[in-house]
């Protein structure tokens, strides 16, 4: 039914773990130049926030995080899964 199947197993269903998000912010951050307390006043979260996001805490509140992103001009895509073909009726034609 799912296109990852029925139960969920992050190493194979996530493209990216929360600790290689939390990295790629962290990288952004310092390219910039920014500090974690400036990135956290000009995204509107706190600086424990920023710390745990670089961090790769995994409870990291899904609308922060993409304000972060947002704010350092990281780009990001989302896509539906590809369709899969209808089900042949079980015995083929004329059944």
């Amino acid at each position: 039914m799912f296109p990852n199947g029925n139960m969920f197993d992050p190493r194979r269903a996530m493209r990216f773990t929360t600790e290689q998000i939390g990295q790629l912010v962290r990288t952004a951050r310092k390219s910039l130049g920014v500090t974690q307390r400036a990135l956290a006043m000009t995204s509107g979260t706190g600086l424990r926030f920023i710390v745990e996001l670089e961090k790769g805490k995994p409870t990291c509140q899904f609308g922060k995080v993409l304000t972060v992103i947002n704010t350092l001009g990281i780009s990001m895509s989302l896509a539906l899964p590809v369709a899969n073909e209808p089900a042949s009726p079980v015995g083929g034609k004329g059944a």
